[in-house]
């Protein structure tokens, strides 16, 4: 039983050295290492996250919750943590479910939601290094959205990313 847990589990490294590898494919040699790895950590966080959460914000299904979370509701405007939270969220549902949302939203204007999300997240931080990353995300998000869905169809044109089980 034990091989069997190891293959189908995975602890939050594994999870975002899977998405660090596969973002580093889609991405050209001289993409910033500290975005690189934030957007990783972002892919790997929502991953092991449940839309139907109760310890923490759960993630959002549709790129409407985030419209109704952070646009509808205006609280939370000068809290960094939180504009950060809804800049990761569009880039998630926008980027690597663009394929998905597509059907029912305007990515474009989600795009544009999300990076404005992080300029704001930024502007409000209070930290040097981590405003500098948000800013760079508000100015980078719609390349690294395009990154995100690259992985998304990339991951599902893979017919197996787990080898078979070998029999002993």
């Amino acid at each position: 039983m034990e091989p069997l847990r190891e293959l189908l589990g995975s602890n939050h490294r594994q999870t975002l050295e899977f998405f660090l590898l596969g973002l580093r494919e889609v991405s050209a040699p001289d993409v910033d290492h500290d975005e690189l790895l934030y957007n990783a950590s972002v892919l790997a966080h929502f991953a092991q996250s449940s839309t139907q959460s109760t310890e923490d914000l759960p993630t959002p299904a549709h790129l409407g919750a985030v419209f109704d979370a952070y646009v509808l509701d205006t609280s939370m405007r000068e809290d960094s943590g939180m504009m950060e939270t809804a800049g990761a969220q569009c880039l998630l549902l926008a980027g690597y479910f663009e394929d998905q949302m597509r059907r029912r939203h305007t990515i474009r204007w989600y795009a544009d939601l999300g990076a404005g999300f992080y300029r704001r997240a930024a502007a409000t931080e209070s930290q040097a290094r981590k405003a500098r990353l948000l800013r760079a995300m508000g100015s980078h998000f719609e390349s690294w959205r395009q990154r995100h869905a690259q992985l998304s169809r990339e991951l599902r044109d893979r017919p197996y990313l787990l080898g078979p089980p070998r029999i002993m």
